[in-house]
């Protein structure tokens, strides 16, 4: 009987197997195919889709600075990695098991699909390819869905993902063509409508097709019931009517989030009231009760994590009234309580930098201009816009240090040493002060950490153990400091302490660890004698820093009168210089450059006794000239600086390059604070270059780009410092052996110029008698002391020195002058770093 009921058991088992195959289309088999892959494969898939998708919608961050996307999901393209290759492996997990419901559960027979589920595994496996960044192969499932499924329940469906899809891939004409057919050609589901309205919105909102996108984003609004679509589809609405400019209607939207409260999204309802608070009209609005409106959400606590949102409206309140205190104090509020919004950091830097940069603060706007940098992301338009404004404010922040420390340390060398002593000890008083108070602080603290009931140690602990928290550590806390200053040296605390300009010298006193550590009484920091010493007294030095001052005031007032059209301020910098008896130099371009000053401040009196001390005192100058005579100013006139100028070029052209350097400097100083200056020291560096060689135009360079960074010259000696400068800097001589380019050189002195020129002349008639058409002459500057005359157009060595040897002999020439062969890469050699003489060693050694 046992081995009947096996038999008949294996027989039955066979017979539903049979029944169940993929191969046929039977009741049996379909209802089994179907129940296996919707309850089993392609549930696990759906559980690792649904993971993997939430995890995209938690780590998404909305920018309520630009119009929000309608799907609140982040996808990062990713179809140039490997299949398989998913950063989630959700969704790499859902794939598989959607592909695994396809090979083992479909039942295509004769062309016709016939288990009910394939379409939605078809379904799951798009979804998770497009939420993986992969839309080509996406596309290919969604597409393969509306070829073999025409009569699919999730055909709808799968024309929206399409959509989806081609607009992510930028495809937006061809999604909006699709969803317009479906609009047209079904009788849709309102959830289904409500999606695909949203696609048509986000299509055109892509194509800056706002109008149309509005009337779309109405539809999804109409059509769907999930509350936080509701709440993110009305705010969206409320953006597009702002950037049509129909502030009334943006603000009714704003209105209809504020109206949902909890049924939507916190963020939403906080930035539909930022978004109404930009649109609020100063002029005609209630002012007390928009503050008041704003002071609500500040203290509601429900509204922590959006402070940073809520401080910011409140400063551009205040700012708005004119109210610039309490601005600042808001913007500064905003950034302490920075959360993730970048755009929004940098936006409250910007503010508070166009704020001192109005009140002619150029350092703290340079500094908040630094820091707005940090938040941007870098090659933007924003960026360069705000790169280029700080490094217009490079110059004003130097001469400023310039002029504030040179002038402290300048006021400490005049004083006499009862007053030094006085000084110093008054501040290594307050020194000390704080520095007791701050170890009497740090005394209670400690107390009160011991005090404290809730950190008593356990009393099975060991008492050398203590506690492992780093600042309840004295040794550690002492190593960690001691490192910090190691990296970052002494800092502040204060915003932006990682910013170079924010080093702190302590008055240009270093401390190092043995101080920190050293007892209140015996540390050299409270000592005034430690300060004193430090003080220069080599009447050089103090020269230098004199003179180093004198020339930042001047220059300070140059650029706050043309680059700042800050007048009051350059005036008041200038005037400053003229206190000081500065060099004569420097003298009439301070009062010229004041008397312009008071010409457009209209203070008459003022320029006019400026006019006439340069007139009466110092007659002989440009600037007396140009006073007296207006017209003196004219490029035509000779005794302006362009046609100065255009001189010097021709002496330039001409190899007179002494010339061009002295007198460089002569009009250096006449022209002083003018704009021909920088052109003067770019011709004179290149002048110096073909006397002195290439350490002379180096160094000559290097002082343009520093001192006339602004200007094309400035520019130009940069760009030639840092690309071209270091194709030149070898020195050693190349092998020739095979250079077809050869020069045969004839040495002069300087005195002999006479002589170079007549044989310049006789080898120009040799050339031509041996028909030598190849070949020309030049009269070429070596250094102030030597002149060649050369030969090029040789194509060898050996063909030089045959040439030389020919007219050595050859009657009617006979030049026994001696001459050197050179190819023409290492005659450049020469020419830039003026080492002849190694040449002439290197040739002569064997």
């Amino acid at each position: 009987m046992k081995s009947i009921y096996k038999i008949t058991f294996f027989l039955l088992a066979v017979i539903f197997l049979a029944a169940c195959s993929r191969k046929k289309n039977t009741f049996l088999s379909r209802n089994y195919q179907a129940v296996t892959t919707e309850y089993n494969t392609l549930y696990n898939g759906d559980v690792a889709y649904q993971n993997g998708k939430q995890q995209l919608a938690q780590s998404f961050y909305d920018n309520f600075w630009e119009i929000l996307p309608v799907e609140r999901i982040y996808v990062e393209d990713t179809e140039a990695k490997a299949p398989g290759a998913s950063k989630n492996g959700d969704f790499n997990r859902a794939e598989e098991k959607a592909a695994k419901a396809i090979q083992k559960h479909s039942m295509y027979i004769d062309g016709q699909e016939y288990n009910p589920q394939i379409d939605e595994a078809y379904m799951l496996l798009g979804k998770a390819r497009y939420y993986d960044g992969r839309f080509i192969p996406a596309l290919d499932a969604f597409n393969f869905i509306l070829d073999r499924f025409p009569t699919s329940n999730s055909i709808d469906i799968a024309k929206i993902w399409k959509a989806k899809t081609n607009i992510r891939l930028n495809n937006e004409e061809f999604a909006i063509e699709n969803l317009k057919k479906m609009f047209d050609q079904a009788d849709l589901e309102e959830e289904v409508i409500s999606d695909g309205a949203a696609m048509m919105a986000q299509a055109y909102i892509n194509l800056d097709s706002l109008p149309q996108a509005l009337d779309y984003i109405k539809l999804a609004l109409a059509n769907t019931k999930d509350k936080e679509l509701l709440g993110r589809y009305t705010f969206i609405e409320g953006q597009l009517y702002n950037r049509l400019e129909e502030k009334d209607s943006a603000n009714l939207a704003f209105d209809r989030v504020i109206e949902m409260n909890r049924k939507t999204s916190r963020s939403y309802l906080i930035n539909a009231h930022i978004e109404k608070a930009k649109n609020f009209d100063y002029d005609q609005g209630d002012r007390i009760a928009f503050l008041e409106l704003l002071q609500d959400l500040e203290k509601d606590r429900e509204n922590r994590p959006y402070l940073d949102r809520i401080y910011n409206q409140i400063g551009a309140y205040y700012q708005s009234t004119d109210s610039l205190p309490a601005a600042i104090k808001y913007y500064n509020k905003s950034i302490k309580s920075f959360k993730q919004d970048r755009t929004l950091q940098s936006k409250n830097y910007n503010t508070l930098a166009e704020i001192n940069f109005d009140a002619a603060e150029y350092k703290n706007a340079g500094a908040y201009y630094d820091s707005t940098l940090t938040y941007l992301p870098e090659k933007t338009r924003e960026w360069r816009r705000i790169k280029k404004k700080r490094e217009n404010l490079d110059d004003v922040i130097k001469y400023e240090d310039i002029a504030i420390s040179h002038d402290s340390i300048l006021k400490l060398t005049k004083m006499t040493e009862a007053e030094k002593l006085a000084y110093f000890t008054d501040y290594t008083t307050k020194l000390k002060e704080k520095a007791v108070a701050d170890s009497l602080e740090a005394v209670k603290n400690e107390r009160k950490i011991a005090d404290n009931e809730f950190y008593k140690k356990d009393k099975k602990s060991s008492p050398e153990k203590g506690s492992k928290f780093y600042f309840y550590n004295p040794t550690t806390v002492a190593y960690g400091k001691g490192e910090f200053r190691k990296i970052w040296g002494e800092r502040r605390l204060e915003d932006n302490w990682r910013l170079s300009s924010k080093q702190s010298s302590l008055e240009s006193f270093d401390h190092d660890e043995t101080m920190e550590e050293t007892p209140i009484a015996e540390n050299e920091r409270f000592d005034p004698e430690t300060y004193i010493a430090r003080i220069p007294t080599d009447e050089k030095v103090i020269d230098s820093l004199t003179k180093d001052r004198d020339m930042a005031y001047y220059q300070l007032g140059l650029i706050y009168k043309e680059k700042f059209k800050e007048y009051n301020l350059a005036a008041n910098r200038l005037e400053k210089l003229l206190t000081y008896n500065p060099e004569d130099r420097l003298v009439v371009p301070a009062e010229y450059n004041l008397y312009k000053i008071y010409e457009i401040l209209e203070r008459p009196a003022d320029a006019e006794k400026y006019k006439n001390d340069i007139i009466n005192n110092h007659p002989e100058t440009r600037y007396a000239e140009i006073l007296r005579n207006p017209n003196s100013q004219l490029p035509t006139d000779e005794s302006s600086p362009e046609f100065k100028y255009k001189q010097l070029y021709k002496k330039f052209e001409a190899s007179k390059y002494a010339e061009v350097i002295e007198q460089s400097d002569e009009y250096i100083t006449i022209y002083n604070g003018t704009e021909i200056v920088p052109k003067l020291e770019l011709l004179k560096a290149t002048a110096l270059a073909r006397e002195q060689g290439f350490e002379a135009y180096k160094k000559a360079l290097n002082f343009v780009a520093l001192n006339y960074p602004n200007s094309e010259e400035g520019k130009q000696a940069q760009d030639i410092y840092t690309n071209v400068l270091p194709t030149l800097a070898f020195t050693d001589f190349v092998g020739d052996e095979d250079d077809d380019n050869w020069k045969l050189v004839y040495k002069f002195n300087s005195d002999q110029i006479e002589d170079a020129q007549k044989l310049k002349d006789l080898l120009d008639k040799a050339i031509q008698e041996l028909h030598y058409t190849n070949m020309t002459t030049s009269l070429d500057y070596y250094t102030p002391d030597t002149r060649f005359v050369i030969v090029h157009g040789l194509n060898s060595k050996m063909g030089a020195q045959g040439l030389g040897e020919i007219l050595k002999e050859r009657k009617g020439y006979k030049i026994k002058k001696p001459f050197f062969e050179i190819s023409r890469p290492n005659y450049k050699i020469i020419q830039i770093h003026k080492n002849l003489d190694s040449y002439l060693n290197k040739e002569e050694t064997p």
